[in-house]
């Protein structure tokens, strides 16, 4: 198990590669050029420059979460050629820089969705929330202005460019269901799989965040059965997953664990957090100890132990604590906290592998 650290990037993060470097255990940043618009080439230059930067703190720069799909490409339209192509020159151009996974995600329109971006918890912290009746009931648009005003820094899936054309893209997805946009998923990855895999890159697709449809718009990578589905379009060792027991954990019916045994040789990157799961389909993120949410995190950490996992591992989102202004989610208190949680399980289980006691 490899420790990552998610980082947006000099001038837009509250937290420095600095602060970063004194959390233990830690030996890359998850970065991505989140200033530049989706469906442009990333180029060489560019890369490079972010990749030295992040290098120069002692840190790799591996994994690239995310490389944003065009929305022309979940479509279907008649540009989505144009974005395909400058989709597997970006792939090369990473891949020159020492790239070796890209996280992405095939989310129509709304990356992820959240009611609440500082929710208050029993603890005092705050943290992100989903009310499942209030999106069921809500205006598109009164959900880009909670979103859009929790923050002055980027928000990836937010962009504010694609939030402006929000009735187009509406309008155009009354002609997608889940079965086309599968088939639309299989075309993309048909075209930039043979790429990734000639450049030693993995494809890692993230699971969709909350797993079900929102706003009548499909959602596809929502389970195992997904996975399995996923698989079926490529034989390629590059077509991947995103192991994530936040996103797809939200709903109970997936057992995280049971995920985790099955799948993560196909996942080169995880993502391992806690949410808390209430009756009504609400849930809220929590701590990444165990017993302060719904996912079975030591249980999923073991499930890796046992599989000798060498994949990139990086907390997902956080709570906001002790009086941190941040970036949604993604502060440095919380994030380093479930670090240290998550070596220790990862410790405890190897030892005990070892038939070691101490």
């Amino acid at each position: 198990m490899q420790m990552t650290f998610r980082w947006y990037g000099r001038g837009n993060d509250t937290v420095s590669l600095d602060q970063v470097k004194q959390i233990p255990g830690t030996k890359g940043i998850v970065w991505a050029l989140h200033q530049k618009p989706v469906g442009e080439v990333w180029e060489k230059a560019e890369i490079q420059e972010e990749v030295s930067y992040i290098q120069s703190f002692g840190f790799h720069a591996e994994v690239v979460e995310s490389v944003n799909v065009h929305e022309a490409i979940k479509l279907g339209n008649e540009e989505r050629t144009k974005y395909i192509e400058n989709y597997k020159q970006t792939i090369r151009n990473l891949a020159e820089a020492g790239v070796k996974v890209i996280c992405y995600n095939f989310m129509p329109i709304f990356d992820w969705t959240r009611t609440e971006m500082f929710h208050p918890l029993e603890d005092g912290s705050t943290a992100l929330f989903y009310e499942k009746a209030k999106v069921e009931h809500l205006d598109p648009q009164e959900l880009i202005r909670t979103v859009s005003e929790a923050s002055d820094l980027t928000l990836p899936g937010w962009e504010p460019e694609k939030m402006a054309r929000i009735s187009e893209l509406f309008e155009a997805y009354k002609e997608v269901d889940e079965e086309k946009l599968w088939d639309n998923l299989g075309i993309f990855l048909k075209e930039i799989l043979p790429v990734a895999e000639e450049c030693g890159v993995k494809m890692a697709i993230h699971p969709d965040d909350p797993p079900w449809s929102i706003f009548g718009l499909p959602r596809i990578i929502t389970g195992a059965a997904s996975y399995e589905r996923l698989f079926a379009i490529s034989v390629s060792p590059s077509n991947c997953i995103t192991m994530c027991t936040g996103s797809m954990g939200a709903n109970p019916e997936n057992d995280m664990v049971e995920i985790a045994e099955k799948y993560a040789s196909r996942a080169p990157f995880s993502h391992i957090r806690n949410v808390k799961i209430y009756e009504n389909g609400d849930f809220a993120e929590t701590s990444h100890y165990t017993q302060d949410g719904s996912i079975n995190v030591k249980g999923v950490v073991e499930a890796l132990s046992k599989q000798n996992y060498t994949g990139y591992v990086r907390p997902d989102h956080g709570r906001h604590i002790w009086g941190e202004v941040c970036r949604p989610g993604y502060g440095l208190y919380d994030r380093a906290l479930g670090i240290m949680y998550l070596l220790g399980l990862w410790d405890a289980y190897e030892n005990a592998k070892a038939g070691q006691s101490r």
